[in-house]
This record gives C-alpha cells, structure tokens and sequence, in this order.
C-alpha cells in the first residue's frame, strides 16, 4: 500500500486535505480572481550539485539554479549527507523560483530525479553513518562507490535467475552489494536503519513522508522484477501496488534475507510507476519557507521519482524536429523510440534504449520493464567516468592553472580555451581535419572501471602517446584525445546491443525525411555546470562523437534537445503527470519534450578511414591490459 510512511515531523503531522488547504490559504493568501499559471518544478541531485528547474506548459525552461554539494572521497568510499543534500535541494528551489520570478504558489508539481546513491535513515527520518569515521552525517554511499567490488563479486558467482535483468552480473554500484558490505562491515549501523533507500526515493520521502519506492530505481538497482506488475498495468489501480517482485530467495542466498522480513519494509513494502502521485503531496514541513524548507504549498502534488538518466530519457525520448527542409512536420510512429539511444551525459555517461521486447545483452544493463518509458523494456549501458574523467584529466596537468587563468582574463571557459587552441593548432600544423591531430595519442578512459559492454569494474584507463611536453598546447591534444577516448566507448557500446538484437540504427523509410529525427539524443544537465560550464562545449564533445559514431552502421546524426536542462525536465515531467496535467507519462513527454541543434557527422571518407583506425587501437587497449594482468598474475602466483 502506497502512503505508509511515517511524515517528517513528530509535531507536524500529514493533515488531512480539508484542514491541509485551510493551513495553506492561512500562509499564502492569493487574491481568488488573480489567474494561475501551471508552472512544473524538476529537482536533480548530481554528484556535485543539487539543481533545480521551473518549466511552463510548453516545456520551455523558465529558471533554473543550483546549489553545491558535499562529497567525502576517501580509496574507494564517496559518502554524502542527505541533510546536506536536502539543505541544498531547498537553496536551489528558492533560487530557481527568485531567478525565474515565479512564486511559490505557482509551482503546480513536483518531481525528484537523483543518482542511484544509497540512503541510510533511522526508523526517526535521521541520518545512520556508512562511514568508517562513524560521522553520522555521512548517511549516504554515492553511486560511484567501489567499495563493494569483492561483494558483488561473490553475489555474482551464485548466478541468481535476477542477474540475468542486469546484464547477467551486478556491478559494484548497485545496492544489494553495498548492502552486503555495511551488513558485513559495520554491525551497529546496519542494526538501527530502519530504512534503506535510493536518493530520489527519499527525496520523495522526505518531501511527502509516503515511503512508496519508485519502479526506476527498485528495478534498475536493487534487483526488483518489475514485470511482475505486467497485468496489473491496466488494472484501475496498477500505479499504486504492493511490491510483488522482490525474488526473497535471491536475498536469502546472498545473506541479506534479514531485508525481507516486514514485507520487505526496510528496502520497500510499496512500488509504484514513475509519475505516480505520492501521499497528499508535499507535507507542511517540508513546504515552509524558512528553516531550509522548500518555500512551497502544502499539498503541492509530488511524483515517483526516477534516476537522473532516466528522467533525462524521458525529458527528450519523444523529441522530433519541428520540420522538414520542405517545411512538413515531423512526427513519430510508435516504434520509432526504439530505434534510438539517449546519451545522458555528466560525471558519467549513461546510454539508454527502449525496445517491446525484453533483450538479454552481456554486460549491459537490463532487461528493465517500464522503468523508464511504460511498457518498453529498457537497456541501460554507461560509462562509469566521462565528465568526471575530463576534469581529472586537466585539473591534473601542470599546464592546468596558466591555462584557466587565461579563460578568465579573456572571459571564456577552459574548455572554450581549449577548444580554441585545437583550432589554432589544426591550422598551424597543417592538419587535414582537427581529430587528426591525435594520430599518435590515444586514451582508453576506463580510470573508473568499465561499466558496458565488458562489465569490468576492475579495467583502468591507459594514455598512450604521453612525452615531456607539459605545454598548453599537449595538454589541448590529451583533451581531444580523451574526449574520442569516451566517444569511442559510446561506439563500443551501440554496437554491442545492436548485436544483440537492438536497432539503434536511421529510419530506412520516408518516416523522418529530415536526417535530424534521427536515432541518437544527447541530453546534457547531469553535472554539466561543474564540468562543462557553457552548452558550447556540450556541443563541441557532441560533435566530436558524432564523427565518431559515423564510422559504422550508417552515419549517425546527434539532436541536441532545446532545452539543455532535459534531466530537469524530466524531473518536471513526474510532478506534471502526478498533478494530472497528463493522463500518462507518454503523454506528458510527447507534450513538453522538444528538439532543439542536430549536429551532423563529417562525410568526409578521410575523416571515417581514421576514427576506424583510432577505434581499433581503442580495442586493443584493453585486450593488451587483460594480456598484463595474466602475465603479473602468472607472475604473483
């Protein structure tokens, strides 16, 4: 049953919807004949940051702001702190709200997006440390945690009939193995959580007190079955169910089976669809105006949240372009989404795709029934270190400092400089196209193991081409270098599920006679105001692997959405549908989604010839590392 949770506040209870709306015209007394705007407010929380975006009932972005984040990095352990996170959550709302000038009474809904990071609260809301500091504040493992490589190894070789919905093994970042690691490492904190749960859940928690879990994350990390709920889609109340898809032997077997008892109440009693509506909406507490409170309406409806990527594909799934060069509309035919993957870009990459049927692909992630779009099966590929590998690359080079300070002086962003220099570079040198320039300098960029398609959290990132040269200009070509690095990955991964029956592919009809409907998305947002400050840049690494991409099964045209803040959108996309502004999801994304720049990849045969020659190297890259780990191993033994 959904709305089981307890609210956030011993002396403020949930109140009922007559005594709730009195309380509320008491605190916001509007003037009844001054008209409303339905305004839709997103919440994404990133690694770095927490961010907030109002959109109106085009989908066009009204304001939008963000707020920093703590993060512990200590080895392997990333920690958080889910007071921080809710502190800077609320920032970022009044923030958005001011910048855009739209009052609190104006925002209609409500929905969370967040990484897959792991919640640990107490059976009073309050935060349970997962840290070997014993700091009760750092309640939260990010998602891009390792310390649970040898957990998920040994979760792995008991071949459980649920491995084969996450790409036949479960990676280091998704909970069941941190759970075991915490169960395994730190007794008194597993003994007093009284919940385990995924940051957008609790987000959606902490805003509405219900403790409904939302399918997204239950599915894509914690092993849940969710086409178990298969027939129950049509049912009058599908989108509000008992959780019937945890596999309790699975729990057994790995020595998690404590996680079972009370209906499965620690890890979730209560699943429901994305963009359901939750409890009766945002509690007093949370929607007050002082006290790091959110500074909205009680009672504002909230929807069941998805991970970051995921709103992401549902803020531009359904894009199309506005018109054909004859001037004729476009549009999509149902199985049109099939044929495409969005790239969700920011600390990490992830690559989604939908398709009607359920398709088992090694190493990637998925099958997941309807965890992104209903009733499509999802697969989910990614690079566990994209933005995050660029800013390691340049805030680790010597030539790093010199090179920002010239970005400020001539008010651009380094990456801007960067790319600036390359240019000037391809010009001076001769080169006959700009990627040329790193013919003898290539980047396997694995540093944070490989998530898809080999599944290897053990993989490392290898430079090849490195000399003494500590100049601007050398650390411009390691850049590049990287950047194709990533986009080779990309490739790696599309050509891998489409040999595992996807279609990722251009339409072969007269459906989308404008190239721009085209089979790859690009939503930019996760991190990209810490990694990548202008959506220039965006656009310059896009172009980048759309030249990339072009070199096999067709050439393969990006479409950037209009909206640069598409996981933002998506987040907004939960709380419209949750307000029943829409009658479904799909609905809602076929209204407020919108397609924006279509960068096309070169034509040039000459440009194709040598991203096939990098390509390969890129391959070999890591067929040579495995080649050393055997010959130390041998070595060791």
């Amino acid at each position: 049953m959904a709305g089981g949770g307890r609210p956030w506040s011993d002396t403020i209870p949930l109140l009922d919807s007559s005594a709730r709306f009195s309380s509320v015209e008491m605190a916001t007394a509007v003037p009844l004949h001054v008209p409303r705007r339905s305004v839709f407010l997103g919440v994404d929380v990133g690694t770095g940051s927490a961010r907030a975006g109002l959109f109106d009932e085009d989908g066009k972005l009204l304001g939008s702001a963000s707020s920093p984040i703590q993060i512990w990095k200590e080895g392997d352990c990333v920690e958080q702190s889910s007071t921080d996170i809710w502190h800077s959550v609320c920032a970022a709302v009044k923030s958005a709200c001011a910048l855009a000038n739209v009052a609190g009474v104006e925002v209609t809904s409500l929905g969370f997006a967040a990484t897959c990071s792991l919640v640990a609260v107490d059976s009073e809301g309050s935060p349970v440390s997962v840290s070997w500091s014993g700091d009760s504040r750092r309640n939260v493992i990010v998602w891009m945690d390792h310390r649970a490589v040898k957990q998920a190894e040994r979760i792995n070789s008991y071949n459980s009939t649920v491995l084969q919905y996450c790409g036949g093994a479960l990676s280091p970042e998704m909970q069941p193995p941190k759970l075991l690691w915490m169960k395994e490492n730190m007794q008194e904190s597993w003994s007093m959580v009284f919940r385990w749960m995924d940051l957008s859940d609790w987000l959606s928690y902490r805003a509405t007190g219900d403790d409904t879990r939302s399918l997204c994350t239950t599915v894509c990390k914690w092993t849940y079955l969710g086409h178990a709920h298969m027939q129950q889609i049509k049912e009058k109340d599908s989108r509000d169910m008992e959780a019937c898809g945890w596999d309790d032997d699975f729990w057994e077997e790995i020595g998690l089976g404590d996680l079972v008892d009370g209906h499965h109440a620690k890890i979730g009693r209560s699943v429901a669809f994305p963009g359901h509506a939750l409890g009766s909406g945002l509690t007093p507490t949370a929607a007050k105006a002082r006290n790091f409170e959110l500074g909205l309406v009680a009672g504002t409806p909230v929807g069941t949240s998805l991970i970051d990527a995921h709103a992401g594909g549902v803020g531009v799934m359904e894009s199309v372009p506005v018109s054909d060069p004859e001037g004729n509309c476009c549009s999509l035919d149902e199985e049109a989404i099939c044929r495409r993957m969005v790239l969700v870009c920011g600390t990490s990459t992830c690559h989604m795709a939908v398709s009607r049927s359920k398709l088992f692909i090694p190493g990637v992630w998925g099958p997941f029934w309807s965890a992104m779009v209903p009733e499509y099966w999802l697969t989910e590929g990614g690079q566990s270190a994209t933005g995050a590998l660029l800013d390691h690359i340049i805030e680790n080079h010597v030539a790093s400092p010199r090179l920002a300070n010239r970005a400020a002086t001539q008010g651009i962003s380094l990456f801007q400089l960067l790319n600036k220099i390359l240019e000037s570079m391809m010009h001076d040198m001769g080169s006959p196209f700009l990627a040329a320039l790193t013919d003898d300098i290539h980047v396997l960029p694995d540093f944070h193991g490989n998530r898809s398609p080999i599944a290897d959290p053990k993989a490392k990132g290898i430079v090849c081409g490195m000399t003494l040269d500590t100049s601007e200009k050398q650390l411009a070509l390691l850049y590049l270098a990287t950047v194709q690095g990533i986009a080779y990955g990309t490739r790696h991964i599309v050509e891998h599920c489409n040999a595992h029956e996807h279609k990722v592919t251009l339409p072969t009809t007269q459906d989308f006679p404008l190239v721009g409907s085209c089979s790859q998305f690009v939503s930019s947002g996760l991190e990209l105001e810490v990694l990548a400050p202008t959506w220039a840049v965006a656009a310059y690494w896009k172009q980048r692997g759309s030249d990339v991409n072009a070199t096999h099964s067709g050439c393969y045209p990006i479409m950037m959405p209009r909206e640069s803040e598409s996981v933002l959108l998506g987040a907004a996309i939960l709380g419209a549908v949750a307000a029943k502004k829409y009658s479904s999801l799909s609905e809602a994304m076929k209204a407020l989604n919108a397609a924006g720049q279509v960068v096309h990849p070169s034509k040039d045969p000459k440009v194709r010839k040598y991203h096939d020659a990098k390509y390969r190297i890129f391959r070999e890259l890591y067929e040579q590392q495995l080649s050393h780990r055997s010959i130390m191993a041998q070595a060791l033994a």
